[in-house]
């Protein structure tokens, strides 16, 4: 008999509207290396402890009590956290979800990719299992990521790269900071980058909030964006047209 699959997960959600198509049930994975300013979940930073420890059946069984309200399009969505920090966990998640007929996404930053092995084959054996990922770029600009995330996008987007060259749906995230992103030359500069991958299915514009902020407080971190407000609706239309968002329509017929 076969040592079951165990992760580390922070916590679930039943029905998840805005975490890929249909109604999802959303997997928060514990554990990332980045430190983005605007970190609605820092309490899913601590790799290797934190959270809980479960099975890959047991994270299924409680996702198929709410098989009936995801409808044609639903599933099961693994965000964090960065659910590439537990490859095996998530791919024997997602290998039996796709047994029984279910769409499997996962939202993910992208950092720790690599084409190094092992990791690069593991990735490769992940994405067999993987419907769609919502791929999040927090900044177009190395030293400005940094600034924001404490470590550089390079590998970020030669990630985004390569899910373009085997042809793996993606949707584009961009949360929108003032600040720090929303500047007209960066914004310009992602939207120049996205239109090089032909696999973008959606690309959306995420406003900026602060309602994480009191998580911070309650671990004593001091909260870097205080006093920033959240953009304006203005800026907010602003960045959907200079990345051309309803440009991006083939989530709509998927």
């Amino acid at each position: 008999m076969s040592t079951p699959i165990k992760g580390r997960i922070h916590s679930t959600e039943n029905f998840g509207t805005v975490d890929g198509p249909g109604v999802r049930f959303i997997v928060f994975a514990q554990g990332c290396r980045m430190r983005c300013q605007f970190c609605h979940n820092p309490d899913t930073w601590k790799i290797g402890s934190g959270g809980r420890e479960v099975t890959t059946d047991e994270v299924l069984e409680e996702a198929l009590k709410y098989r009936s309200y995801w409808g044609e399009k639903g599933g099961i969505t693994v965000s964090g956290g960065e659910p590439l920090l537990q490859l095996d966990f998530l791919t024997d998640l997602f290998k039996k979800a796709k047994a029984l007929g279910i769409h499997t996404t996962i939202d993910t930053c992208g950092k720790p990719f690599t084409r190094e092995e092992p990791f690069f084959s593991e990735f490769n054996e992940l994405m067999n299992y993987t419907d769609l990922l919502l791929f999040d770029i927090k900044h177009i600009d190395d030293e400005k990521h940094k600034e924001l995330t404490s470590l550089g996008n390079e590998n970020i987007l030669e990630m985004a790269k390569y899910l373009s060259e085997i042809d793996k749906p993606v949707w584009i995230r961009h949360v929108l900071v003032p600040e720090r992103s929303d500047y007209d030359e960066y914004l310009i500069r992602l939207d120049t980058f996205i239109k090089t991958l032909n696999n973008v299915d959606k690309v959306e514009v995420l406003p900026y909030h602060t309602m994480g902020k009191y998580k911070w407080d309650e671990m004593g971190l001091k909260y870097p964006l205080d006093g920033i407000n959240p953009p304006t609706e203005d800026r907010v239309q602003n960045a959907k047209e200079l990345l051309h968002t309803s440009d991006y329509t083939k989530h709509l017929t998927r």
